[in-house]
């Protein structure tokens, strides 16, 4: 009886633990999203944005925008200062 009563207490605190770590990554993709998001301007006007790969258009009067060769890149240097750290 004792060694389930242990095995559901290791349960509810690894399924709490499991909780808590989502949480904050939820909250460091929040935050890096919101710095990425406020460089915004001075990336574009590095080059960022604009190149070959990046996808700007306009559809139904809105303007539209999918960076897949500035994700890639600033991907790649994210994963290398990760490593670096």
């Amino acid at each position: 009886m004792r060694h389930s009563c242990v095995a559901a207490s290791a349960r509810a605190w690894s399924t709490a633990h499991h909780k808590n770590d989502m949480f904050r990554w939820l909250l460091v993709i929040f935050f890096v999203l919101l710095i990425v998001n406020s460089f915004t301007s001075w990336f574009r006007k590095i080059g960022f944005g604009r190149l070959p790969g990046d996808l700007n258009f306009t559809l139904f009067g809105r303007e539209f925008n999918l960076p897949f060769t500035t994700t890639i890149i600033l991907s790649l240097v994210a994963a290398g200062i990760a490593r670096i750290l």
